[in-house]
């Protein structure tokens, strides 16, 4: 026999009393009004009011006791706009003793609100995304208990329900107008994994419904939330035992890090909490989620952004199985499938058959998202950032995600499918021809040899080195392995790591670049400063050296790892020959401190140099008298020689590497080089494109690095030049006053039956 509504506590009471007035006859915007009846009752509150986020970002007055009823649905405010407006700005509660003090506070004199003081305001949230606010006002100055803000966000989540059923408001509503949906259309987006992917467009999990939101037993609920998460404990470690997974790696270290979300006793909590306070356990999760999830997202941390995926995933399969959904992995689906997602964890990638799986998109993302990592493990193409994918793609459309080209194209026409089919076709011999080459020497016509190498910031990356014929790492980027993690990895896991890389790459040199973090580059666990202009800013080798712990840690397990093998360290953004010493002093104070210690040391120490600043080849003579090699970071020089900053589209295509400004300063470097002895390599997007690779050899360049999938090309490239008429040639352009000797390099290469 259930107890009488007196003797049930004070939010599981109010929502019984909701539960009945949303389940009587009547239209929505009726039951809406009897709803802010029972919670200025149960609340003993002169004013409740509900407020509906419309398109526009407008909140309308849709229900109120207490304020005048002729305002219901002539009030609207701007998001941010008062009281009102600044909760749904902030997705946050918000509690007043003197309303009218607050420096938001905006008055509307038809809803006659002056006279109330007091006022207690929750955000109503649905997945994550604010679609009203309800309010409560009395007209003493007085102080809401904690107890009444958690019933009224319980009551909040209630009410989401209700609006997001689409009673109330058209859903249509929310979406902003997007044109002609059965038209081609092209969005622009990010590549975060590279390739490119033809098939049929599958919506990534659909948000589950809760249709119960009231608990008749909490204890039942109880049991069943105790249930589910043993059965969601059970599939993540199925998951993580298959095979393609199993092996060690970054994707690997991202996916026991999800597993932890499944043990996790703070959430956890939290939706017990719920629970007792008489939501069911579905509505319990929903609530839980909401709440974390603009809590993390506020942060401003990007690795608790990162976490908000890895809890949205773990969430949404709880939530599956607390509904009895079926696996993930039992869906229909096509066979040529490109999931299309707002945001997306590692692990509900993994949900999909990879056989059929071609492509991903998503709204949100980054190149260090932890479902980019696990795709680049899989091979998977993925682009990021591509706004309104959701809302302008409906599942089954025929979608092209060419992440190379930063582009997604929907409904393409026939004449587009065509074009991309036989790119792809087209691609898949040049990648066969390429493969062909693999094993084959990469020398010109006139027999000089060039040394082509790989760049690589993962271990998932290691495995294309012998892929893709590679001589090796030329530019291991450590601060990957930074970023991923939620503090700073100790010297063991570092070491741990350095010497995988190195067992993966065999006989081959890998070279190591310390800590290059700071402008775009930001460790989740480090307080960066605000800059006007980053890129010039604390970054690199200056944040390293102010902090030379973490510097020395770092080449401290370094030394570990490379026990009995040569070890090549690099150091990023050396403006002066000051800082380089510095940073070598640190690295001979680490191999001494070995030595005391007995430890076993490389083979070999080498430490050079990247030169990305200008500055830096005003000194030359001292740098190359104490350098092992240098590494042209081309892609940093570039924006510090023209003073423009590679990530301004209005300055993209401005400048060209390929003027002979920039031609000249290579020249001279390359000379000084030679004349002193010192190896010297280029690294960055100039060595990844044929024509500037071909440039660069003409140059006199006799080692590049580039990503993997450039290696074959450039190859062809380089076994087709003959590099003694091409130097003569270049030496005619570097005097030039041409903005940029594209053009003419363009023709030498086709006049000499040059493969670009």
């Amino acid at each position: 026999m259930s107890a009488p509504a007196s003797a049930i506590p004070g939010p599981r009471r109010l929502l019984r009393r909701l539960r009945d007035v949303m389940a009587a006859p009547g239209t929505a915007q009726s039951r809406l009004n009897q709803v802010v009846l029972v919670i200025a009752a149960d609340m003993v509150a002169e004013v409740c009011s509900i407020y509906v986020r419309r398109a526009g970002d407008v909140l309308e007055l849709f229900a109120t006791e207490g304020l005048n009823p002729e305002a219901v649905h002539k009030t609207r405010l701007r998001v941010g706009e008062g009281l009102v407006g600044h909760i749904a700005a902030q997705a946050s509660a918000l509690s007043l003793s003197d309303a009218q003090s607050h420096p938001d506070f905006a008055y509307r004199p038809e809803t006659g609100e002056e006279i109330y003081h007091s006022l207690m305001g929750v955000p109503i949230l649905r997945s994550g995304r604010v679609v009203g606010v309800l309010v409560v006002q009395n007209r003493t100055r007085r102080n809401y208990a904690e107890e009444e803000l958690e019933a009224l966000q319980t009551v909040a989540m209630v009410l989401a329900e209700l609006i997001g059923a689409g009673d109330l408001v058209n859903p249509s509503e929310f979406l902003e107008a997007e044109g002609n949906a059965t038209l081609p259309q092209r969005a622009e987006g990010v590549r975060l994994a590279d390739g490119v992917a033809m098939g049929i467009a599958v919506l990534h999990r659909q948000a589950i419904e809760v249709r119960q939101l009231v608990a008749e037993d909490p204890e039942v609920e109880a049991e069943r939330l105790a249930e589910a998460l043993e059965r969601l404990r059970a599939s993540v470690d199925r998951m993580l035992a298959r095979p393609d997974i199993a092996i060690g790696g970054e994707h690997r270290e991202v996916l026991e890090t999800y597993r932890m979300f499944a043990h996790d006793r703070g959430w956890i909590s939290k939706i017990n909490d719920a629970i007792r306070n008489g939501l069911t356990a579905e509505a319990a999760v929903k609530r839980t989620l909401d709440d974390m999830r603009v809590r993390l997202n506020a942060s401003g941390d990007p690795y608790l952004r990162e976490r908000v995926l890895d809890l949205e995933d773990i969430a949404g399969r709880l939530l599956g199985l607390l509904n009895g959904e079926p696996e993930p992995q039992t869906r229909e689906l096509p066979d040529d499938m490109v999931v299309v997602a707002r945001a997306m964890g590692p692990a509900e990638l993994l949900d999909y058959d990879r056989t059929r799986l071609r492509g991903l998109v998503l709204e949100e993302g980054s190149a260090t998202a932890h479902v980019a990592i696990v795709a680049r493990a899989l091979d998977i193409p993925v682009l990021g950032r591509v706004d309104g994918a959701l809302s302008r793609i409906t599942p089954g459309d025929p979608v092209i995600v060419d992440a190379d080209n930063n582009q997604l194209i929907i409904r393409p026409g026939e004449d587009v499918v065509d074009a991309v089919q036989l790119t792809l076709a087209a691609r898949a011999e040049r990648k066969a021809a390429f493969a062909a080459l693999r094993h084959m020497p990469s020398i010109t016509r006139d027999d000089v040899r060039v040394n082509l190498l790989m760049n690589a910031g993962l271990l998932a990356d290691m495995g294309m080195l012998g892929e893709s014929g590679a001589e090796g790492i030329g530019l291991y980027r450590t601060e990957l392995f930074f970023m991923v993690r939620s503090q700073i990895p100790d010297v063991a896991a570092q070491a741990d790591l350095y010497a995988r890389v190195l067992d993966q790459s065999g006989e081959k040199p890998v070279y190591f670049r310390t800590l290059d973090v700071g402008s775009d580059k930001q460790l989740p666990y480090f307080n960066h400063r605000p800059e006007e202009n980053p890129a010039m800013g604390w970054r690199s080798l200056r944040l390293t050296l102010d902090r030379p712990a973490m510097l020395r840690r770092q080449v401290r397990a370094l030394l570990m790892a490379s026990a009995g093998r040569q070890l090549n360290i690099m150091f990023p953004m050396v403006a002066e020959v000051a800082e380089f010493d510095a940073a070598r002093r640190l690295v001979q104070m680490e191999v001494a401190r070995a030595r005391r210690q007995h430890q076993s040391l490389p083979s070999q120490v080498r430490v050079g140099t990247m030169l990305e600043v200008p500055a830096l080849a005003w000194q030359l003579k001292p740098l190359l008298e104490r350098v092992d090699f240098i590494s042209v970071g081309s892609n940093d020089l570039l924006q510090f020689f023209f003073a423009c900053d590679r990530g301004n589209p209005e300055l993209a295509d401005r400048y060209d590497l390929l003027s002979p400004a920039v031609l000249g300063f290579l020249r001279n470097l390359v000379d000084a080089c030679a004349r002193a002895d010192v190896e010297l390599s280029l690294c960055g997007e100039m060595a990844s494109r044929p024509l500037e690779a071909m440039a660069l050899i003409g140059l006199g360049f006799r080692r590049m690095s580039m990503p993997a999938g450039a290696i074959g090309p450039v190859k062809a490239m380089v076994r087709s030049l003959d590099r003694g008429h091409l130097a003569s040639y270049m030496d005619t352009l570097l005097d030039l006053p041409d903005h940029s000797v594209r053009d003419r390099l363009m023709a030498f290469a086709h006049d000499h039956g040059i493969a670009i």
